[in-house]
């Protein structure tokens, strides 16, 4: 797509990615290098850049306009939407690949001077809308006083919801709000919504918030009206978007990038993984570019907050030959975030072992001069490279985590507190770029 300087788009348009703009300062105040290095004879006619800031306008669509993306709600249908026509734009062939996926019980809550909030409601819970006040009760299991018509407030206490939904219930009150409670093996994590799953149906709703709308309500929000509604019969898209090979590629090999595209209730999901899909979409604007041996495969995957559903449908859907023909998955999951803590940009493999992907970020690092900030590979799943492994695929995922370990995230992980303004770096978004870019277009080269 071809765009004018300084437009802005109407509302609901796809933003203008093609603008220039001067790249994010690399840490350290150091200049970025232009991008895939020079080194290459076949790279020194190309001048692109990959561009944190172009990054950045997609980031802003997602997270800021679209906003939470919950596998096979309309949500997620918009984010596809965008993503594909993005990529076709670019000139990429595109296919939107569909999958079921389970109901899903959600709840969008308002209070005057609040931006609009979501989280779980429980399935054993009413289908109902609800306007009222609220009642704080705190830590408890039983309710006392005149809460009839009133909006109950509890701190969770794990394994006792159904207690707490039904002496809300019992009181005559008009819904039960649990808000969650910090887990003892990640106490610095502000927990996110929550699925109430109760032992037995009860006739009001049951809420499971985050721990920042607790706060919000307990700084005065206490005015609330809520819809509660069971989205069923769904269906979540991987977008699939490919470039074929501009040199001979006779045994069709292709390699992949890729990230997931949706988020948790209630998180407007700008690190996780806002931030993996739009490091693909910058990187499918330089690549379509550049001379490669192999296609270039650009994946964004529906449904990887529940079990990794998107990613493990599209590989299921792939015969032995076609297993074969892809060399590599460079999986981007979380790599922007601008905890301070979490300045180590992690090499991932499912069984801790060097793959094609992770030598050739290994290899990116030490020409780029970011080897003091990358470590692995180091043994960890969890995101959609353990769909890859399983076929036998080399693949790893790529993040920004805590040094010591990399299950150190940052402490608005899944929470209503993702945001561009409050969890995203583009210094740390520009290494990322910078780092998967030429260590796929490294593995793109390759015969």
């Amino acid at each position: 797509m071809i765009c004018s300087p300084g437009s802005r788009p109407s509302p609901g348009s796809r933003p203008s990615a093609c603008s220039p703009a001067p790249p994010p300062p690399r840490p350290g105040g150091a200049p970025a290098p232009s991008w895939p290095p020079p080194s290459p004879p076949a790279t020194r006619r190309w001048s692109p850049r990959v561009d944190a800031r172009r990054a950045l306008r997609h980031l802003k669509v997602l997270s800021d306009e679209i906003g939470w993306r919950i596998a096979g709600t309309p949500s997620e249908h918009r984010a596809a939407r965008y993503i594909a026509g993005c990529l076709r734009d670019l000139g990429y062939t595109v296919e939107l690949q569909p999958f079921p996926v389970a109901d899903k019980y959600l709840a969008e809550i308002r209070s005057r001077g609040e931006r609009v909030w979501q989280c779980s409601a429980s399935p054993q819970g009413a289908v109902a809308s609800v306007d009222g006040t609220v009642v704080d009760v705190g830590r408890v299991t039983e309710v006392t006083g005149d809460v009839r018509g009133r909006l109950v407030l509890f701190d969770r206490i794990t394994g006792m919801e159904t207690e707490q939904a039904k002496a809300a219930a019992n009181a005559g009150a008009a819904a039960a709000l649990v808000v969650n409670a910090r887990s003892e093996t990640y106490p610095e994590r502000k927990p996110g919504s929550f699925v109430p799953t109760l032992k037995e149906t009860v006739a009001i709703p049951v809420l499971g918030l985050a721990e920042y709308h607790g706060e919000r309500i307990r700084a005065g929000a206490r005015r609330l009206s809520f819809a509660v509604t069971h989205h069923s019969g769904l269906t979540s898209y991987n977008v699939l978007a490919e470039r074929k090979a501009t040199l001979p590629n006779p045994t069709g090999k292709a390699v992949i990038v890729s990230a997931h595209y949706d988020s948790v209730p209630g998180s407007p999901g700008a690190n996780d993984d806002g931030s993996g899909t739009v490091l693909c979409l910058e990187l499918a604007r330089v690549l379509k570019r550049l001379p490669t041996q192999q296609a270039v495969r650009v994946c964004l995957w529906g449904s990887e907050e529940y079990g990794l559903v998107g990613a493990r449908h599209y590989v299921k859907q792939l015969d032995e030959a076609g297993v074969g023909r892809i060399t590599g998955c460079f999986q981007n999951d979380m790599v922007a975030t601008s905890h301070p803590p979490a300045g180590t940009y992690w090499l991932l493999s499912v069984d801790g072992a060097d793959n094609t992907t992770t030598a050739a970020v290994n290899a990116a690092a030490h020409r780029l001069g970011y080897t003091d900030q990358t470590k692995g590979p180091t043994a960890r799943g969890s995101s959609d490279h353990e769909a890859f492994f399983e076929r036998g695929i080399p693949a790893g995922n790529f993040s920004w985590r805590g040094g010591e370990a990399p299950s150190q995230l940052e402490p608005f992980y899944h929470s209503p507190e993702d945001t561009i303004a409050q969890n995203v770096s583009l210094e740390r978004l520009q290494v990322s770029l910078e780092l998967i870019g030429c260590a796929l277009y490294d593995v793109a080269r390759r015969k």
